[in-house]
């Protein structure tokens, strides 16, 4: 019987800026009672990157373009957050109460910049905000690497983040960044069960796996920002997240 094992890494503590976290997860592999294996797969929280990552703004430090006040007006929101949003982001697409959809740097539609408030200590106090890693390809790559050299097992990394879709209700898991793990597998010309060649078949396995991964982590105050991954059905191969993204000429909702 086919078979995939997802496993919470609990236990983690809270995470700070320059935290060893390949050392925190195999701590945490180490009191589950495993040990990492050739083609593991470790799906870790966005959220935990970019805390290690220092990539914290306080709004009280933003001064709002005249652009942001004129976005802020129209959705509702803090002018000084929508400012983050703008420099973050390479434009807006859509604006309306409540809602702000812009491209990210990273080339990802999503949400208000990827820039969130929840289970981010202090943010209450302060008004902080934390911003999406910069190159999350490469934290994974880094991970990916600390891990290796650490146990010797070569294993991929899923860094994921919770999205919106264009035509679905509810967020779910998506994959931002992978170092290891196929993020697109292309079907196209192989033969279904009747012979038939595939004609538009791709999956986008990174994202399966970081939806999956979701369930175990949960988007509320569960605390549970990593996942151990075992039985993931295709080869692990250098990739990249930016697979996953859909060009402009070819994006109907644009």
């Amino acid at each position: 019987m086919r078979e995939l094992r997802l496993l919470a890494l609990e236990g983690l503590p809270e995470i700070a800026a320059g935290d060893d976290l390949a050392a925190l997860l195999l701590a945490a592999i180490a009191r589950g009672g495993l040990t990492l294996a050739d083609n593991d797969i470790l799906v870790i929280a966005q959220k935990i990157i970019s805390k290690i990552e220092s990539r914290r703004v306080r709004l009280a430090d933003v001064d709002p373009s005249p652009r942001a006040r004129e976005l802020a007006a129209a959705t509702h929101k803090d002018a000084r957050l929508v400012e983050c949003m703008l420099r973050e982001s390479r434009a807006v697409l859509r604006a309306k109460p409540n809602v702000l959809i812009v491209e990210h740097q990273l080339g990802c539609v999503m949400a208000s910049a990827g820039i969130d408030q929840s289970n981010v200590p202090g943010a209450m106090a302060d008004e902080t905000v934390l911003l999406l890693p910069e190159d999350p390809d490469a934290s994974a790559r880094r991970l990916r690497e600390q891990i290796k050299a650490a146990t010797g097992a070569h294993i991929g990394v899923v860094i994921n983040d919770s999205f919106g879709r264009a035509w679905r209700n509810g967020v779910t898991g998506v994959a931002i960044g992978v170092a290891g793990v196929p993020a697109l597998i292309d079907l196209r010309g192989q033969p279904d069960r009747e012979g038939r060649a595939l004609q538009v078949t791709q999956i986008a396995a990174a994202d399966e796996l970081a939806a999956a991964a979701s369930l175990l982590m949960g988007q509320a105050a569960e605390g549970c920002p990593a996942v151990l991954v075992r039985g993931f059905p295709y080869p692990l191969r250098e990739s990249s997240a930016r697979e996953l993204l859909r060009p402009t000429t070819e994006d109907l909702f644009r």
